[in-house]
């Protein structure tokens, strides 16, 4: 949901400023632990080399529609999409609607499709699309709650929430579109569970993205995931961040000790670090308060776990600014960062395009893709991600080395077997050069000018300002 995130968040950050300082050369993890017996979650052999794309059908065209967004698929399978994530596609309520088209995820009737976008027909051609070009398709799934003149309001309005006076009330204050479900009511939690298995078996979807997923009982959705199982393998994203407990969340509904990881989410935001990266970038922050992040998650998630890093997505880009706005000269290098961490990455709609406005979000406002300047860019980062046996998704034996580099920059190497991607990323405005590492040595490819690099011990490597360096061993 688009409701001003980013002041909520923020004091998640505090802590990580005690880290000041580089860390000694060469730092590894070497293969993790197997995950403890709670972690139940079996991740779909389809998503270990997967990054996620998330689509915004209404300002992807100038029509909007599934058809047409369907012309973008063999450009997506190009680029080296894994997943593609669709805002919610259902009709959005009317009352109490917010701009000139309302929120999409203000969801008037579960069980259908907004007329906007098309019909149902064509949303299975798209799906069936992406998976002959090999791409699997997520749901946006809003559980939270529903439109003032949603089907449920007007068929069971014994599900909502109610104040003292027994009004309908949203889950969040500034959320005036939309109203809270009361998951205390068993017919609720089965009509949402047949709700989402019909969309994987007759829709074809292959999981969801779960809108504010703390805020719906852990208990639904570890019984929903097992449902779904049953029909197919899923992949379960959930917009939440453990590593920080926001101020509205509801009472009673969401453990923080209780990990959203562990039954039901195959990935859950790294918000946490997107936000560390916006602190960075403004100079509030320095580099090496990545490596207390590191620490953080590493302790908090076992190494099959997978956190989404970003630099944009439609909250970011219509709430906070483009990834231009916050990031300045930091942009790209950002998007090295987080496209090869361990963790599994997303793409937002026009970040190919170097999208540099904010988007409106209740109102048609068309993406200028303008021959997409950073498809290559993008094309790069994701091909690798997908190809590369050491930059699996959730891998325990994939070792994560951190490189001791000059101060502004931030230098790793993933290695599996013999295998390996050594990356360094410049936050500087001077170029900058680093001793390269004992191991791994040899002749290393570069992923973006494509020559032939022999990295040996001790030798200098220079890294452009405000750039990087990719390197891969296969």
């Amino acid at each position: 949901m688009p409701h001003l995130r980013a002041s909520l968040l923020l004091s998640g950050l505090l802590a990580l400023a005690a880290c000041r300082h580089n860390p000694p050369a060469e730092t590894a993890v070497t293969c993790a632990p197997a995950a403890p017996p709670e972690y139940t979650i079996r991740h779909p052999a389809w998503a270990d080399s997967a990054s996620i794309y998330e689509v915004n059908i209404r300002q992807y065209t100038p029509e909007g529609t599934f058809r047409a967004f369907e012309r973008h698929l063999p450009r997506l399978q190009q680029m080296g999409v894994g997943i593609l994530w669709l805002m919610p596609v259902q009709p959005i309520g009317q009352k109490n609607r917010k701009g000139t088209l309302g929120s999409q995820y203000s969801i008037r009737d579960y069980r259908a499709v907004n007329p906007e976008f098309g019909t149902l027909d064509d949303l299975r051609h798209l799906i069936r699309e992406a998976h002959g070009r090999g791409m699997h398709v997520i749901l946006d799934w809003v559980a939270n709650h529903t439109a003032w003149d949603s089907r449920l309001v007007q068929q069971h309005p014994d599900w909502f929430t109610r104040d003292a006076q027994g009004r309908f009330v949203p889950p969040v204050a500034d959320w005036q579109d939309v109203i809270d479900l009361d998951y205390r009511q068993p017919e609720l939690r089965r009509y949402m569970a047949e709700t989402m298995r019909w969309w994987v078996q007759d829709v074809g979807f292959d999981g969801f993205r779960a809108d504010v997923a703390g805020l719906v009982p852990m208990d639904f959705w570890n019984q929903t995931r097992r449902e779904l199982e049953q029909v197919k393998p899923v992949f379960m994203l959930a917009e939440w961040d453990e590593l920080h407990d926001p101020p509205f969340l509801k009472k009673g509904q969401f453990d923080p000790n209780t990990g959203m990881l562990e039954q039901a989410f195959d990935a859950t935001y790294a918000l946490r670090l997107r936000y560390l990266l916006d602190s960075i970038s403004r100079g509030r922050q320095p580099v090496a308060a990545l490596d207390r992040y590191r620490q953080v998650e590493r302790a908090r998630y076992p190494a099959t776990a997978y956190l989404m890093y970003f630099t944009s997505s439609h909250d970011i880009n219509s709430w906070d600014g483009t990834e231009y706005e916050r990031l300045g000269p930091d942009a790209q290098p950002q998007a090295v960062l987080t496209a090869l961490l361990p963790g599994i990455p997303m793409v937002y709609s026009g970040q190919e395009a170097a999208l540099k406005k904010r988007l409106r979000f209740f109102d048609k406002d068309i993406i200028p893709w303008n021959n997409f300047p950073l498809q290559n860019f993008y094309t790069r980062l994701l091909q690798l991600k997908r190809r590369h046996p050491a930059l699996r998704n959730g891998d325990p034996c994939s070792q994560f080395t951190r490189l001791a580099s000059p101060e502004g920059t931030y230098a790793f190497t993933r290695t599996k077997n013999n295998a390996a991607v050594f990356t360094a990323v410049n936050f500087t405005d001077a170029s900058q050069s680093m001793p390269l590492p004992a191991a791994p040595a040899g002749r290393f490819r570069d992923v973006f000018s494509g020559e032939t690099v022999e990295l040996k011990p001790q030798e200098q490597l220079a890294i452009p300002a405000r750039g990087w360096r990719v390197l891969e061993k296969r």
